[in-house]
């Protein structure tokens, strides 16, 4: 699902299921040593999602240890973003030659928690998202609008080294493309020259789950949009962090 999200030059690797056969570096065993079961299986499994990413770039296996704020550390010259939920495990690699960042995120296709969508969104946002969820009820577009989210997040961190807020990205999307927008609302005491004024990804959903992804590309002026895509056609009517996984 994340190859028909991304480009070509972008390495991926998914499992729906936890194999077996996973084995830990021992520093990442020290990490999950006392963890529960659950947090265990998907810690493990998106690590070896990693490692199969690392052999399609031609990498050898490395561990994955994470950085500041949780960001995963990936060897030189390589940028990356992991994602798991219910169901689904997930890496995205590519070499920073080609691409200076990436964010994917994973969620079910399964409503927000009562009163999460108003924390999350902006007016605009919460008037699309629950326009979308009386049209098109098959997808639960606020817990869509957490993901695009949490992948702007993912893709703009590791490439600034500054934390965002949910308020501080409007997104639009266009429900029949897949793809959408994301417009970073820093001012201008907050923002920093080279800092991107704007994402473009793509999304889907499928098989009970939300997948969001975005690539930016290296070298990228600030608001250049993806090689991977186009703007969003039909962008709303009027216009990681929550922890609640």
């Amino acid at each position: 699902m994340l190859a028909d999200l991304l480009p070509a030059a972008v390495a991926t690797a998914e499992a729906l299921a936890d194999p077996p056969e996973v084995v830990l570096y021992p520093e990442e065993e020290r990490l999950i040593r006392s963890s529960v079961a659950k947090r265990r299986d998907e810690f493990s499994t998106v690590r070896w999602c990693a490692r199969r990413a690392m052999a399609q770039l031609g990498l050898p296996p490395a561990p994955v240890l994470p950085g500041h704020r949780g960001a995963p550390r990936w060897a030189p010259a390589v940028v990356g973003s992991l994602t798991h939920c219910t169901g689904f495990r997930g890496a995205a690699l590519a070499r920073d030659e080609d691409y200076a960042s990436l964010g994917i995120d994973a969620e079910p296709n399964a409503p927000l928690p009562e009163g999460i969508l108003s924390s999350i969104s902006l007016p605009q946002e919460e008037h699309w998202v629950r326009r979308l969820l009386a049209e098109r009820p098959e997808v639960c577009w606020d817990r869509l609008l957490f993901s695009m989210k949490e992948a702007v997040y993912k893709t703009w961190f590791p490439y600034v080294g500054r934390e965002l807020d949910f308020g501080d990205a409007l997104i639009t999307t266009d429900p029949d493309s897949g793809r959408f927008r994301a417009e970073i609302l820093l001012g201008s005491g907050e923002r920093m020259a080279g800092d991107p004024r704007e994402f473009y990804g793509r999304w889907l959903a499928r098989d009970g789950l939300l997948l969001s992804a975005i690539a930016l590309p290296a070298m990228a002026p600030a608001g250049l949009r993806p090689a991977h895509g186009s703007a969003p056609r039909g962008v709303a009517a009027t216009g990681s962090a929550l922890g609640i996984r």
